[in-house]
C-alpha cells in the first residue's frame, strides 16, 4: 500500500523564495464588490450623478411663451407653457370657469368660445396661438346685470337641466346667430349640432336660440 498522501491533502509548499497563492473564489468576488462599491461611490460623490440629473430636468423643461390677448374686453398677457389650450388659459390661468371641460378633445363642445367672432373649441385651441385675438366667454355675453338675450331665452324655454353643457350651448348659439344660421329649426339643429346635451334639452335648447334670433 503506497503511503502518498492524495493530491488534495498534501500541504501547499512553503518557503521565502515562493509566491502568494493564487486568489480564492470567494476572495476574488468579495475584493471585486469592494472595487465597484467605490467606483459608484465614487460617482455620487463626485457629482457626476447629480449633475447628469440636473442636465436632464433642464433638457426637459417645456418651452413657454408671452401672449397677449383680449378676454371679454380686456388685454391679458400671461406666460405659458407652449403646450397650454385657451381652454386651459382660461380656467387655470385667468380664472374664467364657465367654459367647461367635457371631452378635452373637440366632441362636446362644452368649452366652445368666440375667437374673433368665430366659434371654436377652446380645447383645441393653442393659447400662443391667439397673439392680438378677441376672445369671448360665457362670462363676457352679459352687460353687467343685464342678461344676453340668448342667456335669458334659456330660461324663457328651460333650455338647460344639469346646466354642465349650458355656457358651450349658449355661446355657441349666439356664433349661429351671427352667422345667420338661424332660418329655420332644421338649420339650427344642423349649425348647433357640434354641441352635446346629455340630458337630452335639444329641442328647447332649438327654440331657444329661434327665440333669440326672431327677436334680433
Amino acid at each position: 500500500m503506497s503511503a502518498e498522501l492524495p493530491e488534495f491533502d498534501v500541504p501547499p509548499p512553503t518557503g521565502a523564495d515562493e509566491s502568494s497563492p493564487a486568489p480564492s473564489r470567494r476572495t476574488f468576488i468579495a475584493t471585486g464588490t469592494a472595487v465597484g462599491g467605490a467606483v459608484v461611490a465614487g460617482g455620487v460623490i463626485g457629482g457626476t450623478i447629480f449633475a447628469d440629473a440636473q442636465e436632464v430636468s433642464a433638457a426637459e423643461a417645456p418651452p413657454s411663451s408671452r401672449v397677449s390677448l383680449t378676454v371679454n374686453g380686456t388685454r391679458r398677457t400671461v406666460t405659458v407653457d407652449n403646450r397650454t389650450s385657451l381652454l386651459d388659459l382660461l380656467r387655470e390661468h385667468l380664472g374664467l370657469t364657465g367654459s367647461k371641460k367635457g371631452c378635452n378633445a373637440g366632441a362636446c363642445g362644452a368649452c366652445t368660445v368666440l375667437v374673433d367672432g368665430q366659434r371654436h373649441n377652446a380645447c383645441l385651441t393653442l393659447a400662443v396661438r391667439l397673439e392680438g385675438a378677441e376672445v369671448t366667454t360665457i362670462e363676457g355675453l352679459a352687460e353687467g346685470d343685464q342678461l344676453h338675450p340668448l342667456q335669458q331665452a334659456f330660461i324663457d324655454q328651460d333650455a338647460f337641466q344639469c346646466g354642465y353643457c349650458t355656457p358651450g350651448q349658449i355661446v355657441s348659439g349666439v356664433g349661429c346667430i351671427q352667422e345667420g344660421h338661424t332660418g329655420s329649426p332644421e338649420e339650427i339643429r344642423e349649425w348647433m349640432s357640434g354641441n352635446i346635451c346629455r340630458c337630452g334639452c335639444y329641442v328647447k335648447i332649438v327654440r331657444a336660440v329661434g327665440q333669440t334670433a326672431d327677436r334680433k
